[in-house]
């Protein structure tokens, strides 16, 4: 997994996260799943470098 990769999966994730976690405090439920589905591209995206990395060793 290339580092810029990794990192730009793990910026998603993180960026998602809590703009899920205060949109939902907040009572924002469209906004919530906005980010909610921002966290889990992240989490694709990382999964997918993961699965590139196993096939090249």
């Amino acid at each position: 997994m290339s580092a810029g990769e990794k990192a730009k999966a793990k910026a998603e994730q993180g960026v998602g996260k809590a703009v899920r976690k205060a949109a939902h405090a907040m009572g924002n439920e469209t906004t919530a799943a906005k980010g909610s589905a921002l966290e889990a591209r992240g989490k694709a995206r990382e999964a997918k470098e993961k699965s590139k990395d196993t096939f090249k060793h």
